[in-house]
């Protein structure tokens, strides 16, 4: 992945911005700055959902990476800079998948800023351990990525923690709506909930535990219910897997009769579908939920219904 955005990149744009003047400008709901609401903006789609679904109508919440875009391959603009200038409230996962924040944020001139990084204190995971068996080159992208496996909205009960670290954050920034906040909260924290326990019940008794998926996003979720991920590619779903790594993943398929390999939404599934033909296999969708296709706005999905769509799917290719 192309990594271009640097300190020097970002201080170039924030002077851009203050000669330009960021004023006025209107966020991606066509909502300008005559609005007092509160303004949150965040990075990509599950921060989005659990921003917005804590906020309500209290806040102009706003999401950067647009509807079926890749976040890995996102990359933000003087536009968006200028979105976060203004705002009251930025939120983003952490744990190195939005690897442009930090530079950014050394180049925002809002000393009111409340920033939200709604993975801490999540008790991650190691993404150094999760590159054991892929090659040098898959191994040097994991570190480019960060340390850790980014990827906790996709457990349930670690999605909670996010937004609880959204509840508080709205909270502090706008006490006057605290007790608003506080009920959205802790109305979707019983969905989310619920949906944990959907995923306890569905995969207690499931006849196998081994998923095969395109690449390390599953990790949390595996963890979670006492499954195995076993990823094709590493957590950057752009990483092509080496011949070693795919003959190993072909030899662990038929081994432990894998009927199901599952690819993503937002990315190419053409490996998954190799493996696949090479163990006789199926293939099926496993979303990452790292952003919505146009259609699945269309038809009304959120978080918590692609996640029931994803435990059909696991339920179907792990009962067979």
């Amino acid at each position: 992945m192309k990594k271009w955005w640097n300190k020097t990149a970002f201080t170039l744009i924030a002077a851009s911005l203050l000669l330009t003047g960021c004023g006025g400008t209107s966020d991606s709901a066509g909502e300008g700055t005559a609005s007092n609401k509160m303004k949150v903006v965040t990075t990509f789609y599950p921060m989005y959902e659990f921003a917005k679904k804590v906020a309500g109508e209290n806040a102009d919440v706003t999401v950067l990476v647009p509807a079926g875009t890749e976040p890995h391959d996102w990359e933000p603009t003087a536009k968006d800079v200028a979105k976060i200038t203004e705002a009251d409230v930025f939120v983003y996962n952490g744990a190195g998948f939005e690897t442009w924040v930090d530079s950014m944020l050394n180049s925002v001139n809002n000393k009111q800023l409340k920033v939200v990084e709604a993975s801490h204190g999540a008790g991650l995971i190691d993404g150094e351990e999760e590159a054991d068996g892929h090659s040098d080159e898959e191994s040097h992208e994991e570190h480019e990525h960060g340390k850790y496996d980014p990827h906790i909205w996709l457990d349930p009960v670690l999605a909670q923690h996010e937004v609880r670290a959204i509840s508080e954050a709205l909270q502090a920034v706008d006490p006057a709506r605290k007790a608003e906040y506080q009920k959205n909260a802790d109305a979707y924290l019983s969905e989310l909930n619920a949906l944990d326990q959907s995923f306890r019940e569905g995969l207690k008794d499931v006849q196998t535990k081994d998923i095969v998926t395109s690449h390390t996003a599953f990790a949390y979720m595996a963890k979670r219910y006492g499954l195995k991920q076993v990823p094709i590619s590493g957590i950057s779903p752009e990483q092509e897997p080496s011949a070693a790594a795919m003959k190993e993943i072909i030899s662990f398929a038929k081994e432990h009769r894998v009927k199901t390999i599952f690819f993503e939404t937002l990315a190419s599934p053409k490996v998954a579908e190799a493996v696949a033909k090479e163990v006789g296999a199926t293939t099926a969708v496993l979303n990452p939920l790292e952003g919505l296709t146009e259609e699945e706005k269309r038809s009304g999905l959120d978080y918590v219904g692609v996640m029931k769509q994803n435990l059909a799917a696991l339920t179907k290719a792990l009962s067979n």
